[in-house]
C-alpha cells in the first residue's frame, strides 16, 4: 500500500536581495561594492600592471561614496564602497585602484569597489 505524497508549496523568492551591510552588519554580498571575493582578490594581485596609484579627495561613511584623483591622467574617479571602506580614507590619503577588478587598495587592506 502506498500512501499520499504530501505537496509543499515551493518558498517565496524575493525579487532582489537586500545584503547585509544596508543593515549595519557584515557584508553578504559579492557584488561591484560589497565584500571583496578571494578570487577577485587573487585575479587583481595576479595582475599587478593594471594598478593606479591615486590621492583620496573625499570619503564619506555614511553613502559609503569615495572620490579619488587618479596621478597619470588626472582624473576624478567616484567610487562606492558598502562595506566601510569610506570609514577607513581621509582626504590626501594615497590609494590604488585596480579598474579592471574593482578594487581598492588602501595600505594592505583591499575593498571590493563600484564605479557607478
Amino acid at each position: 500500500m502506498s500512501s499520499q505524497h504530501s505537496h509543499i508549496p515551493p518558498l517565496e523568492v524575493r525579487e532582489r536581495a537586500a545584503c547585509m551591510c544596508d543593515t549595519g552588519d557584515t557584508c553578504s554580498s559579492f557584488a561591484p561594492g560589497h565584500a571583496l571575493h578571494l578570487i577577485q582578490s587573487r585575479l587583481a594581485s595576479a595582475t599587478p600592471a593594471e594598478w593606479a596609484d591615486a590621492i583620496v579627495e573625499h570619503a564619506d561613511p555614511r553613502s559609503g561614496v569615495i572620490l579619488v584623483r587618479a596621478l597619470g591622467d588626472d582624473a576624478r574617479i567616484a567610487l562606492w564602497n558598502g562595506a566601510g571602506a569610506a570609514a577607513q580614507l581621509s582626504a590626501g590619503l594615497p590609494v590604488a585602484l585596480h579598474q579592471r577588478y574593482h578594487v581598492l587598495a588602501v595600505g594592505r587592506e583591499r575593498f571590493n569597489v563600484l564605479r557607478p
